[in-house]
């Protein structure tokens, strides 16, 4: 018994001592700290990684392809996510949307059209947005307007323009999404 209520206590002191050792996580979208991939955390889309095509694939089927560079320990990049998420939004199937970390990129010297890294300057965020083949129709850094993305991609694909706006509403300072302005019909129609 004696044996027992020490080695509860003992239990007990170490358990105190392990919750009161432990840090609160902190994240924040207007730092360059690591809080995680940047699309589920900021834009509250975690479908966006991995993409779901690559460049070579995208050009290979003749598709549109909106290039999206970013850093997930990045203020700007944090910034720009809820954009990305409403790119998806908005042209859902009709673009290839890839979203490339340039923690991933290759960094090889020779590379060609179909290598994501042929098009990145250096600086994040980055879009470009390719033709069906190859030709740049929008190659932009830093804070790009929905506008811009829209109408490159409306001459890449051909597709009229969505007759609705798109806004990013901020819930607080870790969440935003893109909301549709004017759009009536129910989603799956």
């Amino acid at each position: 018994m004696y044996f027992t209520l020490i080695l509860f206590r003992v239990f007990s002191s170490l358990l105190i001592l392990f919750i009161l050792s432990v840090n609160p996580v902190y994240s924040a979208r207007d730092t360059n700290s690591y809080d995680g991939n940047i699309f589920p955390i900021y834009a509250g889309n975690g479908s966006l990684v991995p993409p779901a095509s690559t460049l070579t694939e995208s050009l290979k089927n003749g598709r549109t392809s909106v290039l999206v560079f970013y850093l997930d320990d990045s203020a700007t990049s944090k910034e720009f996510a809820p954009v990305v998420s409403g790119i998806k939004l908005l042209w859902s199937s009709s673009i290839d949307l890839i979203p490339l970390s340039i923690d991933e990129i290759d960094n090889n010297e020779k590379k060609s059209f179909k290598d994501p890294g042929y098009y990145w300057h250096g600086k994040i965020p980055q879009v470009v947005i390719l033709d069906g083949k190859a030709n740049i129709l929008l190659d932009k850094e830093g804070q790009v307007s929905f506008d811009e993305i829209n109408d490159a991609i409306t001459k890449g694909t051909g597709l009229k323009k969505p007759d609705f706006d798109l806004t990013v509403k901020s819930f607080n300072e870790y969440n935003s999404e893109p909301s549709k302005d004017g759009y009536t019909r129910p989603r799956g129609t």
